[in-house]
C-alpha cells in the first residue's frame, strides 16, 4: 500500500462518552441524513481547517502582498462553495458553524431543492445515480456543490424517478 493512503481525513472526539456531544451529533445525523458519525467528523475537520487557515492569515502582516493574495484566494474559495456570503470577510470564517459546511453537500442541496422528501431519500437517489449536477452524474452524497452549480442540481433526464416524483414534468413533454 502506498504511503499516506491509510491516513484518516478526520479526527475523532477526544472524550468518546459525553452525553451532550453524542446527542447533538445524533441530531445532526438525523437532520442531514448522514450515514454515520465519520461523515460528521469529516465535516468538522474541514471546518477546523478553514478556521486554522483563517487564524494563520489573520496573524500575519496584512500589508504583505503574498498574505493579501492568499487571503483573497482563501475567501474566494469559501465564497465559491457557498460557505461564506459575498460580503463576509476573513474574520467571519472563525464564526462558521458545522451546519454551514453540511448545507453545501449534494445530499442537502438535493433535499432542499425538493428532489427528495427526506435527506435520507436524497442520499439514496444520489447513490443510485438519479441526481446530476449539470451534465455530470454524481454518486457521492458528500460532494460539495458550488454556488454556481446549485441551480444545475436535478434529476437525470433518463431517470425513471424524474417522471414518477414529478408527474407535471412528464405532462409537459
Amino acid at each position: 500500500m502506498p504511503l499516506g493512503t491509510d491516513t484518516k481525513k478526520y479526527e475523532t472526539p477526544n472524550h468518546p462518552y459525553q452525553g451532550e456531544r453524542i446527542a447533538s451529533e445524533h441530531s445532526l445525523l438525523d437532520r442531514y441524513g448522514l450515514s454515520n458519525k465519520e461523515e460528521l467528523w469529516r465535516a468538522q475537520s474541514e471546518l477546523r481547517s478553514y478556521r486554522r487557515e483563517a487564524r494563520e492569515l489573520l496573524g500575519q502582516a496584512q500589508d504583505d502582498e503574498a498574505v493579501i493574495r492568499r487571503s483573497e484566494e482563501f475567501l474566494g474559495r469559501l465564497k465559491r462553495v457557498g460557505v461564506l456570503d459575498e460580503t463576509d470577510e476573513l474574520g467571519d470564517v472563525l464564526s462558521l458553524e458545522i451546519e454551514d459546511v453540511l448545507e453545501r453537500r449534494l445530499q442537502t442541496v438535493a433535499y432542499r431543492k425538493g428532489l427528495a422528501n427526506t435527506p435520507q431519500q436524497a442520499r439514496q437517489f444520489i447513490l443510485h445515480g438519479h441526481i446530476v449536477v449539470g451534465e455530470q452524474r454524481h454518486c457521492i452524497p458528500s460532494y460539495v456543490v458550488d454556488v454556481d452549480e446549485e441551480d444545475l442540481v436535478a434529476f437525470d433526464e433518463n431517470s425513471s424517478l424524474a417522471d414518477e416524483l414529478h408527474p407535471e414534468r412528464a405532462e409537459g413533454q
